[in-house]
């Protein structure tokens, strides 16, 4: 098997993240991920994981250009930089309306623009000390940071779901983050990314194709399935962007059933209509040999990186976190 990335989104508290992370290093997985959302300020967790760690690459999936300032995220990625000894990788992606603007209170629009603004903020900011910035939806007069960064090339990956937002991480980030992938999906956007990128003069090939993947593993692989219906049921039915998504996987019916179930208030009718394909199709489900053998699948597919997302909430989600990433550690017997 190769790399395997493990991402946190909420569950764990602090100090247990911290512990997860050391296990998942421990364990010899690739890289570990914090979500942006309502799971803790994932720079500090970074932070504290790096003094904990010595080899894992520890990441931001993602950071969201609108609920930080430009200049915030760039002090913060330089700190993770410097404590992690270069091991940080600062994902950014532009979030979604529907949580932006009524959970911080920001305006959201030119989300593409305002991303790729972003990225040219933090890289100047980092690598020179100081940025003036007279952009379409940022404009930074002079910020100077009162401290010398020791990691001037921090990468930077950019979260994506549709073509416009693969070109723009060909065309500027170091890597591109999916979710609720496909095994049909790499090869077609890996064409998508190296077209843009030859467009803009970069070597494709220097770009990592990475991929959040919803994990669950059980004794059963009708547990697992179980366990993952709720989830998709609300991404489909509160996010737009990620119904379509699932739409253009080929599941058209039931995300429109699910949009509407959801839009009249009906949760049970939304989860029923989440068919253990649809499931499948976009995540690692199944007992501890069955994710394995998905995770791998996804490897001979074009990923460069899997990450396994496991979902748990509760006084037991650490315990249940532990398990997944004992279950699919890189280089477990299949």
């Amino acid at each position: 098997m190769g790399g395997v990335g493990i991402a946190v989104s909420g569950g764990p508290n602090a100090a247990e993240i911290v512990d997860l992370v050391v296990l998942a290093e421990q364990l010899g997985y690739d890289s570990a991920w914090l979500a942006e959302g309502h799971g803790g300020d994932q720079f500090a967790l970074l932070a504290a994981c790096a003094m904990r760690t010595s080899r894992i690459r520890l990441g931001t999936s993602i950071s969201s250009v609108f609920v930080r300032t430009a200049p915030t995220i760039a002090m913060a990625a330089s700190t993770v930089a410097d404590l992690s000894g270069g091991r940080f990788v600062l994902g950014l992606g532009s979030s979604h309306k529907a949580q932006v603007e009524p959970e911080h209170g920001v305006v959201y629009t030119k989300p593409l623009t305002r991303t790729r603004e972003t990225v040219a903020i933090v890289r100047e900011l980092v690598r020179n000390g100081r940025v003036r910035f007279d952009g379409q939806t940022i404009r930074i007069e002079n910020f100077d940071l009162w401290y010398a960064p020791r990691q001037h090339d921090i990468p930077v990956y950019l979260s994506a779901v549709f073509a416009k937002g693969i070109a723009l991480a060909g065309e500027v980030a170091d890597g591109l983050i999916l979710t609720r992938s496909t095994l049909q999906t790499a090869s077609r956007v890996r064409a998508q990314l190296d077209a843009a990128a030859r467009g803009a003069g970069r070597d494709p090939g220097r770009i990592e194709l990475t991929t959040l993947l919803p994990t669950s593993v059980a004794e059963t692989r009708d547990a697992a399935l179980a366990a993952l219906r709720p989830g998709l049921a609300f991404y489909l039915g509160f996010f737009p962007r990620y119904n379509r998504m699932m739409a253009e996987h080929g599941f058209a019916e039931e995300a429109a059933a699910i949009a509407e179930a959801w839009k009249r208030g009906d949760r049970q009718a939304a989860e029923r209509t989440v068919s253990d394909p649809m499931i499948d199709a976009t995540s690692i489900a199944g007992t501890p040999e069955q994710c394995r053998a998905k995770i791998e699948a996804y490897h001979q597919s074009g990923f460069d990186l899997p990450i396994i997302s496991p979902f748990a909430r509760g006084p037991d989600a650490a315990t249940r976190f532990a398990a997944a990433i004992r279950a699919c550690a890189p280089g477990t017997p299949g």
